[in-house]
């Protein structure tokens, strides 16, 4: 299918496609984390739905191009799925590790006191020079 061969009469769904695959095509750096781009299932949905529209009735789209198609829509869901969740499993092992970190320092604390009172008392019931002295 020539897409500039029939955006020569352009109506509003020939426009969304070109503008979609030009974006498509147009290299540049990626813009979001998951490494898509500025482009969403939506996008691929929305090109998909208007390539159907537009196809020549007589000459249907080749069912290998279409599984293929649907086969990618369907990768790209399941990348989109797994960042999210390894998304969530990040910001779960932050939160483990600060809380680990507050742990550790709540203990060290309470080691350090542990050790200033023992000391304190050793030294309270420790003999003086004085106390020796009088012996």
């Amino acid at each position: 299918m020539n897409i500039s061969a029939q955006t020569s009469g352009v109506t509003p769904p020939v426009a969304d496609l070109q503008s979609t695959l030009d974006r498509i095509n147009t290299p540049s750096a990626p813009s979001s984390s998951n490494g898509l781009g500025a482009l969403g299932q939506a996008d691929f949905l929305r090109l998909l739905t208007t390539q159907l529209s537009l196809q020549d009735p007589l000459e249907p789209a080749n069912n290998e191009q279409m599984l293929a198609q649907m086969a990618q829509f369907s990768s790209l869901a399941a990348s989109t799925e797994s960042s999210e969740t390894l998304s969530e499993i990040s910001a779960k092992l932050d939160n483990l590790i600060a809380a680990q970190e507050a742990a550790a320092d709540a203990s060290r604390a309470a080691i350090e006191a542990a050790a200033n009172a023992a000391r304190a008392a050793a030294q309270q019931s420790a003999p003086t020079a004085a106390d020796l002295q009088s012996i």
